[in-house]
């Protein structure tokens, strides 16, 4: 069976090929360079966060616009498809991503004891911890944005989608609150993965 033609088969054949390559190159090296659990928590919390990150800006480069193309592009065949096929699946993935990957980036902050550090923004000690205010201005960062996705994005977006119940004028609203919301991530995402990024590439800990 050719594991391409699902997505569930090539996710897990994509795993497995991880576990192979982490394996080879532990016995390779005489098992002095296996990863730890730090390095298997921060590669789940990259996986869930290229797809959190990666669908926002699907979202707001390309659905967004496209939709108002269409809605604007008289006798055109319109949005319909996406909001009804394409929306809906994207938004799963989306949500789930943004909870795993906060999860995950949580995990890692109790793991290394910096949990406490990362939300005080490094303040618990004296000077300063660098490391636990970078990395802690992206993990508030990553709370907003988590907050957003679950209480603003997608209630809204099953309004404006049609899977609940709503009156014309609660469409409207929704679709509103949503949109901000959702700019609003893209934007604190920059920041965000600076931060990330940062903390672990630009500063020594």
């Amino acid at each position: 069976m050719n594991p391409l033609k699902t997505v569930t088969s090539t996710i897990v054949s994509g795993f497995a090929a991880a576990v192979i390559i982490v394996f080879l190159v532990g016995l390779l090296s005489g098992g002095t360079h296996l990863a730890d659990w730090s390095s298997a928590i921060i590669w789940l919390h990259v996986l869930a966060g290229v797809t959190w990150i990666g669908l926002l800006y699907y979202f707001n480069f390309v659905q967004v616009p496209a939709l108002g193309d269409a809605a604007s592009d008289e006798g055109g065949p319109g949005g319909a498809g996406i909001t009804k096929y394409v929306a809906p699946r994207a938004l799963w993935w989306f949500r789930w991503g943004a909870l795993l990957t906060w999860l995950t980036g949580a995990m890692f902050l109790l793991h290394r004891g910096q949990f406490d550090d990362a939300f005080a923004l490094g303040m618990t000690s004296s000077p300063v911890n660098v490391y636990g205010l970078t990395i802690g201005v992206g993990a508030w960062l990553g709370t907003l944005m988590l907050f957003n996705v679950w209480v603003l994005i997608w209630p809204n977006q099953k309004k404006v989608l049609g899977m609940v119940e709503a009156s014309a004028d609660e469409i409207a609203k929704a679709k509103a609150t949503a949109f901000l919301a959702s700019r609003s991530n893209t934007l604190m995402s920059i920041p965000m993965l600076m931060s990330m990024i940062g903390a672990h590439h630009g500063f020594i800990w």
